[in-house]
């Protein structure tokens, strides 16, 4: 009868760790660069948000409201709710808070009620094209998505 020592079985496993790894490694890749990719949009979507917000909150502080209820919000009051929204300020000054946010992306207007709104449709650019595609469908040729946050508020 023939024995198979620790030599012998320790040759035949050899190759088992490389062929493992080699199955395994395309997966992990595909979780790591999900992981960022989502976690890039949640940031760039909570930026949209944030800024949005503030939009809102100025234009609610501006807006003329008349005795019947009725929301008025002239050419300054919303050139500068969308600085506020683009820039953080309502200059229109430095650099946009997310990439290719612009100022016609953003919308001011009056919600009806005595309420205002601003919404932005914002075009997300993802870094890993395949990812999105991969995961909701669609054409992954493109690496446009559109991210988009709306807010409304009472006029004071």
């Amino acid at each position: 009868m023939k024995r198979f020592g620790a030599k012998c079985v320790r040759s035949r496993t050899k190759g088992a760790a490389i062929v493992e790894f080699v199955i395994v490694l395309p997966i992990c890749l595909i979780l790591i660069m999900a992981t960022a990719e989502f976690g890039r949009a949640f940031l760039q979507y909570n930026t949209l948000t944030k800024s949005v917000r503030d939009g809102v909150r100025y234009v609610a502080a501006n807006a003329l409201v008349g005795s019947t209820g009725v929301v008025s919000i002239n050419g300054a009051v919303r050139a500068q709710a969308q600085n506020l929204v683009v820039y953080g300020n309502t200059a229109g000054t430095g650099s946009a808070l997310l990439p290719d946010l612009t100022t016609s992306a953003v919308t001011v207007a009056g919600a009806g009620g005595g309420n205002v709104s601003v919404s932005v449709a914002y075009p997300y650019a993802a870094i890993f094209v395949f990812i999105p595609g991969f995961f909701y469908g669609g054409n992954t040729a493109t690496n446009s998505y559109s991210l988009q946050a709306a807010m409304t508020m009472r006029a004071l």
